[in-house]
């Protein structure tokens, strides 16, 4: 289960949150448009952030843009 240590793993790279309006997810509670966030981890389609929780989350790529 290597994604319970995600948290502590160093930032691959930063990205830019560009919208949170999402058709079937709620993100708008954890995602704040112009707030840069740390990416820990990435598949094909999907970033894992810590996000405004603290926690680890992930989102579609199309909610960000790289820095």
């Amino acid at each position: 289960m290597i994604h319970k240590d995600w948290e502590n793993n160093k930032t691959i790279k930063r990205i830019e949150c560009v919208h949170n309006d999402a058709a079937k997810f709620v993100v708008n509670n954890v995602l704040t448009p112009g707030k840069v966030y740390d990416v820990k981890n990435e598949s094909e389609e999907f970033y894992f952030v810590v996000d405004n929780s603290g926690r680890i989350g992930g989102f579609y790529k199309d909610y960000f843009k790289e820095v």
